[in-house]
């Protein structure tokens, strides 16, 4: 089950900067993400073998695992002069743990995304929100509700990103 919970956060910071991508004036290039979370303080105490598990997760599902310390996931991702013209927001999560996204919202700077998972390991709903604060920078947070494997999850995470450079270097986009 914390395979699942820890996969679904570290898949939280990628659905903000798919949000920003509304943000016609927002800046394209290479974004660090942290998110925070409590299930990130339980990292440093998982055995070896179990963080390879979820570090196999990240990467089944075309992930790189973030830097986590202290309960904070730390990911780079590039946005692409495209991504930050559109329009509509990016369908991030058909493809990630079985969830899909649906009520996507923009007012202003706000932004507002629910989800729902509907696989046989992760069940339930969650919202995705965030203020953008300027082209470079944004803060939001991610809540989902519902089963992992059986057990009840309620979990919370908060998201901060900010721009870094004009150039992704190696890192890929979306």
């Amino acid at each position: 089950m914390r395979k699942i919970l820890i996969g679904l956060t570290l898949i939280a910071p990628l659905l903000a900067p798919a949000a920003n991508a509304t943000e016609i004036n927002m800046r394209p290039g290479l974004w660090q993400i942290t998110t925070t979370s409590d299930l990130l303080l339980l990292a440093p105490h998982l055995p070896p073998e179990q963080m390879q598990s979820i570090k196999d997760l990240a990467s089944e599902y075309g992930l790189d695992m973030p830097q986590i310390e202290n309960g904070a996931a730390i990911s780079q991702t590039c946005i692409t002069q495209e991504m930050a013209a559109q329009k509509t927001l990016p369908n991030f999560y058909n493809t990630q743990l079985g969830c899909s996204s649906k009520n996507a919202t923009r007012s202003g700077n706000n932004y507002k995304i629910d989800f729902v998972c509907a696989s046989p390991d992760l069940k339930g709903n969650g919202t995705a929100e965030g203020t953008i604060t300027n082209p470079e920078a944004f803060t939001g947070q991610t809540n989902f509700s519902g089963e992992a494997q059986g057990n009840p999850v309620n979990e919370r995470a908060d998201i901060n990103g900010k721009w870094i450079n004009a150039s992704c270097g190696a890192v890929k986009p979306l």
